[in-house]
């Protein structure tokens, strides 16, 4: 017995956890719950019951508890979008990005599949120069200067290196002193309020062209669209919008003939090029008028590609695949909350993206700039929205998706409230994330999972080429 206690002294902590989890009497259940998560990295854990009872007679229909479960608890998804924090949850929440975009583009999810038809753009809205900054330019110089410029603080104005995307280099000031911080957190801090400026201005544009009273155009059409905001290089947002004109019964009806993709396209750019934010004076920062960037991009959607226009897969993937990153893979700052200024100096981040969450951090303290609350979003670099946000009646929604999920996994056959049926639920917290021996067990349950995906879409589109269905 000793030499045997021994031995397991001598294991590490995650071999010792996971001979223990593989001899619990309960560990197949246990293997169950972790691959009906898809080997979620950080699973939550709750404890409770449901039951559900006629409401007639009191008669029991179904009940579920906990009771009988490892550890007396349930393990659920966290559903974190970032891949850098849960790769396999990651991996769930763009796959159903690309159906609630794709839904608005092509149909399905409950939209009618005349969506296809409507006046639709994908446009492209960026943040203005704070500064210049290293750039990729395609194996070109970053920014060649015949002479030898510098600015006021003696630093050059000029980058003669062709930078590759990977070079630590790209989208850091040229002169950090000269950059301007505090317009950049700003701007930021205000880029939800221009967005809604814009998709006011669009409609506005749309009223005159039509003339009709800005007050009477839904009685026309509708103006729907779904937003993704992207981290650049240089750590400022910028936005990729889904723009569809619908008439006035939402996806379900036609705009108007007058409502044309012409007429879309010119209210955008006028739109890009119009609006903009005023911040209130400070003697911190003078005044700030805050619009659009220059590089402004709009093109329409075709529902197969045709050339260089972007089709509804390409773009519904393309919205896909960024709102899985990390703030790592993007300079959008830090996954986490930060609480002090400590947390920033020690932040694993370049120095361009601890300048900007430090002028979160000291701006934050102004009297005129307390409603922002910049100290509590110093980690998105004062960025206060959602990475993905969507009119009403552009398409599906997550919850949606999510039920429709639930609704296929269990195959319809669980009971639902109803006027002859009720459900009765106590559910509490008890706990998140894995032992040391249950991470690398789920962990291969999720490569196992993702290899299955991977060969179910390369069959998927074998069948495709050959002009089959699975």
């Amino acid at each position: 017995m000793l030499a045997r206690e021994q031995r397991l002294q001598a294991l590490s902590e995650a071999d010792r956890d996971l001979i223990r989890l593989i001899n619990d009497p309960l560990f197949a259940r246990w293997q169950e719950q972790i691959k009906a998560i898809g080997g979620c990295a950080n699973p939550i854990y709750l404890s409770g019951s449901t039951v559900t009872r006629d409401a007639v007679t009191g008669e029991v229909i179904s009940s579920y508890s906990t009771a009988g479960e490892p550890g007396e608890r349930l393990a659920v998804r966290c559903r974190n979008r970032r891949a850098s924090v849960c790769e396999p949850c990651s991996r769930l929440h763009a796959g159903d990005t690309f159906q609630l975009v794709r839904a608005g583009l092509s149909g399905g999810k409950g939209v009618p599949e005349g969506v296809k038809d409507r006046p639709r753009l994908f446009v492209t809205l960026t943040a203005p120069s704070f500064g210049p900054v290293h750039r990729v330019l395609d194996g070109e110089r970053c920014r060649p200067r015949r002479d030898d410029p510098r600015c006021e603080h003696g630093r050059g104005l000029g980058c003669a290196l062709v930078h590759t995307e990977d070079d630590t280099l790209v989208g850091l000031p040229l002169c950090p002193d000269c950059y301007d911080y505090t317009g950049h957190v700003l701007w930021h801090a205000h880029a939800g309020r221009l967005w809604d400026r814009f998709t006011t201005a669009v409609r506005r544009h749309l009223a005159s062209a039509g003339g009709i009273p800005r007050s009477k155009l839904a009685d026309h059409l509708v103006v729907s669209f779904a937003k993704v905001a992207e981290f650049q290089r240089r750590a400022a947002v910028h936005f990729h919008a889904v723009v569809r004109l619908d008439g006035p019964a939402g996806p379900g009806s036609s705009a108007p003939a007058w409502a044309t993709e012409d007429l879309l396209l010119d209210g955008v750019e006028h739109a890009a090029a119009s609006t903009f934010v005023t911040v209130p004076d400070s003697d911190a920062y003078g005044t700030e008028r805050l619009g659009w960037g220059t590089q402004f991009d709009a093109h329409p959607i075709r529902p197969f590609p045709d050339g260089d226009i972007p089709s509804d897969a390409a773009v519904a993937g393309y919205v896909a695949k960024y709102v899985t990153k990390g703030a790592a893979e993007t300079a959008a700052g830090l996954d986490y909350r930060v609480t002090s200024a400590e947390d920033i100096r020690t932040a694993v981040v370049n120095s361009h993206v601890r300048a900007l969450m430090g002028t979160c951090w000291r701006l934050g303290g102004l009297a005129g700039l307390e409603p922002l609350r910049l100290p509590a979003w110093a980690h998105s670099l004062g960025y206060r929205g959602h990475i993905l946000t969507k009119s009403r009646r552009y398409s599906t929604t997550y919850g949606a998706l999510r039920e429709e999920r639930a609704d296929h996994r269990r195959g319809d056959t669980n009971p639902v409230d109803g006027p002859d049926r009720v459900t009765e639920s106590a559910w509490r917290y008890v706990g998140s994330g894995h032992t040391p021996g249950a991470a690398g067990l789920a962990l291969g349950i999720a490569e196992d999972h993702a290899r299955s995906l991977q060969l179910a879409r390369e069959a998927r589109q074998d069948a495709e080429r050959r002009g089959e269905w699975l």
